[in-house]
Parts: structure tokens; sequence; C-alpha cells
């Protein structure tokens, strides 16, 4: 008897399982974005020293038409930059195959089709193209079927001009520092409403300066006008080619071996006193850098030997002279007659800036950041011997007799050249890294190029709304009570009735 009364529980529960399954074909679905995935994209930094190469990543949807691009990983690849295997067939490819195949691990295999590789090459492959059009249009050829062997998708290798590295240079500086667009607590990206900061960058062969100014920039050639997330920006921005740290080391030397009438032995006064070279003449004058110095008529000898005196007053004298001050066709000049607006905001300066940087600082013990303390180092490293330069920065051995050059020469470009003083030199931070990323154009050139990528099909599920959901967990709970106390009272009168029997039957 007990057990033929529990029967309506299951027609009841049925029943409202029913009623819930009707009621979920009639609510109304919305379409959910899901996660999209992300994308990769490589840059080969084709530099005049070295190269390096940098996978960047970002997801398929994008920001107000530009991707949010993250850095991924970078390798730098062994030996010089390409450039220096000028005439060595198959050479230049050959470097950057340890990089490419780190890439193909880094990727995930089913992502390979479909990440575009560019590469980007810049002052050393633009002064090999001044000087042998030919061998750097082979150089590229090769590199450029080097890559196509890889499993991506090759976009081309380029010669960047000196007012694309600024740009790029400007705009990776100032994503990193959130001045476009910053991501919000509430989950998504916004408009970070911060003024941008200038860049500067110091490589092996060239120079740049890129800041955002609201004065008439007068050389049409330094302006430029871009929008990126939905703002605009005016900038100046100007290359100075064979102001690199390389190429102005060859210059400095071969204005100091014709100064001294092309003699076999000569006397560098920015080198130290203990320290002495034996240089060929070709490694010195081989450059378009070096043009206007370099002798016009026959040479008995081959090679140099340069001592150095260690003297930070002459050093001063023969590095100024490697600028030129005394033309000026606008209201003012850098220097070559080069437009100079005035510097305004903060600055980040990167690439061999932070070197030298950080080696003033480890060879001084104080942190340069006013144009005093700048002097007053570069008058330190200059006036120590190579041993004692040696104790105190033994990593850097091979570099030691040029730190005091170098300082005279950043010396000189900032305050000088650029026109930072007392007041806005501090405003300058020395970077190798923001984040895990780090600085330099790569990832600007990847930046734009992303908005030039298409995207990809964003993926849609059906899903109920919120309100729908909250119904349904209502009637879930009701349903699950009804069962409860069915059940419970089911099993009340079940054992009741149980109960009551035992006794009648005694």
């Amino acid at each position: 008897m007990a057990q033929g009364s529990a029967h309506p529980v299951v027609p009841i529960a049925l029943l409202v399982f029913g009623l819930v399954a009707i009621l979920l074909l009639t609510i109304p679905t919305e379409d959910v974005q899901e996660a999209p995935e992300f994308m990769y994209g490589i840059v080969l930094d084709a530099g005049s020293s070295h190269s390096a190469l940098y996978i960047y990543k970002w997801p398929a949807d994008k920001q107000n038409g530009t991707g949010v691009v993250a850095q991924h990983s970078e390798c730098h690849a062994d030996g010089g930059g390409i450039s220096s295997y000028a005439g060595q067939q198959g050479a230049a490819g050959r470097s950057l195959e340890a990089c490419l195949n780190r890439a193909v691990k880094d990727i995930p295999k089913e992502k390979h089709h479909l990440t575009p590789v560019h590469l980007g090459a810049t002052a050393g492959m633009r002064l090999l193209h001044k000087s042998n059009p030919v061998q750097s249009e082979q150089i590229l050829q090769e590199v450029g079927h080097k890559i196509k062997s890889y499993p991506f998708s090759y976009r081309g290798a380029t010669i960047l001009s000196g007012k694309d590295e600024g740009v790029y240079g400007w705009i990776t500086v100032n994503y990193l520092s959130e001045n476009f667009i910053k991501y919000g607590f509430v989950g998504r990206w916004l408009s970070s409403g911060r003024s941008t900061v200038g860049a500067l960058d110091f490589g092996g062969a060239s120079t740049q300066i890129t800041f955002a100014t609201q004065e008439e920039v007068e050389d049409v050639e330094d302006r430029i006008k871009l929008t990126l997330f939905g703002q605009q920006y005016s900038l100046f921005t100007h290359s100075f080619l064979c102001y690199g740290k390389d190429q102005f080391q060859k210059r400095l030397l071969a204005s100091i071996v014709k100064s001294q009438g092309y003699s076999p032995s000569v006397t560098h006064p920015c080198y130290p006193a203990d320290h002495n070279t034996t240089l060929n003449l070709n490694s010195i004058f081989d450059s378009p850098c070096t043009a206007e110095y370099k002798y016009t008529s026959d040479i008995p000898h081959a090679t140099v030997t340069v001592q150095g005196t260690g003297h930070y007053e002459h050093c001063v004298g023969n590095v100024s002279e490697i600028f030129s001050f005394d033309r000026c066709p606008y209201s003012q000049c850098s220097f070559d007659a080069v437009f100079r607006p005035n510097v305004t905001g903060s600055f980040m300066a990167f690439s061999a800036f932070f070197y030298l940087h950080s080696f003033l600082h480890q060879i001084t013990s104080v942190t340069v950041s006013t144009p005093t303390q700048l002097e007053e180092a570069a008058k330190t490293v200059c006036n120590m011997t190579y041993n004692q330069m040696l104790q105190l920065a033994p990593e850097q051995k091979s570099r030691l007799q040029h730190y005091c050059a170098c300082s005279v020469f950043v010396n000189i470009l900032m305050l000088k050249g650029y026109g930072f003083d007392e007041t806005s030199f501090p405003r300058i931070s020395f970077q190798k890294k923001a984040g895990d990323t780090s600085v330099g154009w790569a990832l600007g050139y990847m930046l734009r190029l992303s908005s030039l990528l298409p995207s990809e099909p964003v993926g849609l599920r059906k899903a109920l709304t919120p309100g729908a959901w909250g119904m349904l967990i209502f009637l879930c709970v009701c349903l699950l009570a009804a069962v409860l106390v069915f059940t419970l009272l089911r099993a009340r009168a079940f054992y009741g009735k149980k109960k009551g029997g035992g006794e009648s039957t005694i």
C-alpha cells in the first residue's frame, strides 16, 4: 500500500521537467563572443651591428584598428649585421638560421602558416645601399630566400628610412608606457589621456630623435602626422646618418688620421693613455661616412698604429669637429643645417644611450641625470687608464677604449645638438626594456603593420541571457525542494505505517 502511494511523485517530477524543457525551447538566446585566439607576427631587426628576431602576439580582435601587441619572445643572432656579410655568398641568410629555428619552436605549429615575417634593415644597410646598391640588393634577396624556406608567411625585406626608424621607435616607447591606451579595471582597453614622451635612439650607424610638438616644423621632411588608437599626433623626427656609435668612432679616427698626415703612427686623445692598437687603413676608410677624410693618393703603409693619450679637453675638441654648427637655413638648428624645434616633455633614451648611461654609473657610481653630471662623468672616464676601467668593468674589455669618445659625443649631441638643458635633461629616462619588452623600433613596426592584417572572425555561440539563467536556476531550486519535501513526507508516512503494522501483529 505504501509503495503504491509513492507513485504520484514520479509523474509530477516528469511533468515539471517537461515544462522546463518546453521553457528552454521558448526562451530567447543572445550571441556571446568567445575569446579570440592569438595571432603572431615576427620582426627581424637587421641592424648595423647585429640582427635580432622579435616575436609578437595579439588577440585576433583589435583596438580602434590597431592590434594590442605584446612581445612573446626574442632572439639575438651571433655575428654582425647583415650588411657586414657583403660579398660573402649566403652568409647573411645563414646568420639568421638559429633565430628562425627558435621561432619555429616558440610559435604554435598550427599558427606557422598564418604568422607574417617582416625584415627591416636599418642604417647599416642604408649605408651599403649608398655605396654598393648591387650588394645590398643581393643581401636582401639572400635573406628573403632563407626566410621563405621556413613555414611562415614571408612579407618582404625592406631597408627602413631613418624617418621610419625614428617614428617606429616613438610608437614603441609610448605604447609600452601606456600613453596611447591602458587596460582598465573594468576589463577592457581605455584611452589613457596621457601626454606622449619623445624617443631617443642611438644605434650603430645612426641616431634618431622623435617627439610630439605643437611648434611649426620648418623642414617638411622632418614632419609627420599619424593616427593610432583613434588619436592624431603631429611629430618632429630626424635621423642623423653616420652619427651612430660605430660610424661616429670611424669618422673620429679618420679625422685624426687625416689631421696627422696619414702617418703610420697617430695619437688619439680619446683613447686611454695606456692603450694602443694597430688597424688596417681600409677598415677606417671603407665607409661612406668617412669618405670626406679619405686619402687621395697612394699610401706606402696599409696599417696605422693608434696610441691613446687620455686628454679630455683635446678629445672634446676633436669630437666637436665631427659636428657642423656653423650653418643654419632655419630659425634654429641642431647641427649639419638640420632644423630643431625646442624639446618638450619627457623622453626615453634607449639602445646605445642606455648602455653608455649604465657604464657611466658602473664606473663613477653616479646615476647621470643632469648635464653637469654627464660632463663630470665624461671627464672621469677620459682621465682613467685602460687598466683602471678594466678593474671596474672587466666584462667590457673589448669596448673600454671607446667610452671616453662616446661620453663626450653624447654630451655634445644632447646639450648643444638637441638643446637639452638643466631643466629638460632630467626628464630623460634611460631604458633597455619596459616590462618584458625590449625598447626599439621593432614593436612600433609590428604595431603599425598589425592594422593591415585581416582580423580573424570572432567565434560566436548561442547563450542564454542573464535573466533567463536566473529563472532557470530558480525553477531548478523549486523542483529540488519539492522533490525533497515529497520524499520526506512519503518516508515519514511509510515508517509510520510500518511501525503501526508491527504492533497489531503482536
